[in-house]
C-alpha cells in the first residue's frame, strides 16, 4: 500500500484492477479500534491524504510517504472522469440511494457525455447478507466497467470492497469515495474553495451539520491527535 504525496501522481497511477482508498482523521480514528478496517486499509494498493490533519500527521511522525497536499476523494473523482470521458467507457457506481443515483446519471451525461453509467443502490441495512453480496458482485461482473465508485461511507464501503475483491472479475481502478456520491448528486454542499484551501472543509461541514458532526469533528480530533502522538 502506497500512500500519495501530491494530484500529480494520480496520472503515475498503473493500469488494471487497483483499489483506492482514502485516510482522514476520523477513518484512522475508526481503523485504531476497528481490526477489519484497518487490515482493509493498509492491504489496498493506494492510499490517499483525504485531510490536511494526516498530510501535518505524516510530517510529524516522519513516516516514510511524506504527503505534500491534501488529496481529496474529489479530486481523485474528478480526475478519473476526467481521463475515461477522453477515451469513453463504462462507469459503475455501487452504493447510496436510487434518488441520489438517479442525480448522478443525471449530471454524468452533462459533464462526461462519453461515459456510460450503470448504478447499483444496495439494501439499507447495517450489514449485508450473503444474497446481497453476491447480488452486488454480480451486478459489477456483468457490467464489466471501466471504472468502479463505491460510496456507502467509512467504513463499510472499504470492508466490503476488500472482502470481496478476489470475486470481483474487474479490470480497473476502484474507489471508495463515500461523499463525493452526495456532492456530485448536489444532495450535499460541500465547502467553498476558500475553506477547502486553507484546510477547513471539516468546519464548514460542522457549521452546517452541528448535530450530526460535532462528535467526529469536535471529540474526533481530540482523539485523533492523541493517537497520533503515540505514534511518534
Amino acid at each position: 500500500m502506497d500512500i500519495l504525496e501530491s494530484r500529480a501522481e494520480l496520472a503515475a497511477l498503473p493500469e488494471g484492477k487497483l483499489l483506492i482508498n482514502t485516510i482522514n482523521a476520523h477513518s484512522y480514528n475508526t481503523a485504531q479500534k476497528d481490526k477489519a478496517f484497518a487490515e482493509a486499509l493498509k492491504n489496498g494498493d493506494v492510499l490517499i491524504p483525504d485531510g490536511s490533519s494526516i498530510v501535518m500527521a505524516c510530517r510529524k511522525i516522519k513516516a516514510k510517504s511524506q504527503p505534500k497536499e491534501r488529496i481529496a476523494g474529489w479530486d481523485l473523482f474528478v480526475y478519473e472522469m476526467e481521463k475515461l470521458n477522453r477515451k469513453g467507457g463504462k462507469c459503475f457506481f455501487m452504493g447510496s440511494s436510487e434518488k441520489v443515483l438517479a442525480l448522478i446519471r443525471r449530471r454524468v451525461a452533462v459533464d462526461y457525455p462519453n461515459i456510460q453509467v450503470e448504478t447499483y443502490s444496495p439494501p439499507y441495512k447495517s450489514e449485508f447478507n450473503e444474497v446481497d453480496n453476491q447480488a452486488i458482485v454480480q451486478a459489477i461482473n456483468q457490467a464489466n466497467p471501466d471504472l468502479l465508485w463505491i460510496g456507502m461511507t467509512a467504513p463499510k464501503q472499504e470492508k466490503w470492497i476488500y472482502a470481496h475483491w478476489d470475486e470481483l472479475n474487474i479490470h480497473c481502478h476502484v474507489g471508495t469515495i463515500g461523499a463525493v456520491f452526495d456532492f456530485f448528486a448536489g444532495t450535499v454542499k460541500r465547502a467553498p474553495l476558500w475553506w477547502q484551501e486553507h484546510g477547513l472543509e471539516w468546519a464548514f461541514r460542522l457549521l452546517r451539520e452541528p448535530k450530526r458532526m460535532w462528535r467526529r469533528y469536535i471529540i474526533g480530533n481530540v482523539c485523533f491527535l492523541w493517537n497520533i502522538s503515540k505514534e511518534q
